[in-house]
């Protein structure tokens, strides 16, 4: 075959450093339209992003050519210079060191969607620690609660 044909779908969590509540509703849509723009940048499609003022959920794909810890890497180091261009409040912003990493097929891409889009309302009932054991937990990733 003289072509490579890849589609793998990847839902990505990070959180701002020490779980700050740090992203306002003023640069929010702006800071996921940058973000978008990062990944299409690395050749990954955006397919939902979302979050609160402490987490960003990021649906799309996985570029052929990179591994998620590299796009990952690469789309916090790129928002955080960003963002804190728009303004004092955001001088001090830092994502966290790590991130979660969840691959899905295709079937489950608009439950995924959905679920991101409704996060606000999801984190009314649920703290952004425990969404993040219940992912964790459903995957069956092992992991040490000091470093969540």
């Amino acid at each position: 075959m003289s072509q490579s044909f890849v589609q793998i779908y990847v839902h990505i969590v990070f959180h701002t450093k020490n779980n700050a509540k740090f992203i306002r509703e003023d640069v929010e849509s702006e800071l996921y339209s940058y973000l978008g723009g990062i990944l299409k940048n690395y050749k990954s499609n955006p397919i939902q992003i979302g979050g609160t003022s402490d987490h960003v959920h990021i649906l799309c794909t996985l570029p052929k050519t990179m591994a998620p810890a590299d796009l990952v890497e690469e789309v916090k180091k790129s928002s955080s210079k960003w963002i804190k261009t728009k303004g004092a409040h955001y001088h001090n912003f830092y994502w966290q060191d790590g991130y979660g990493g969840f691959s899905l097929s295709s079937s489950g891409v608009e439950a995924v969607k959905k679920y991101i889009t409704t996060q606000k309302e999801h984190h009314k009932k649920l703290s952004v620690i425990d969404e993040y054991r219940n992912l964790l937990d459903e995957y069956g990733i092992q992991y040490e609660e000091r470093y969540l």
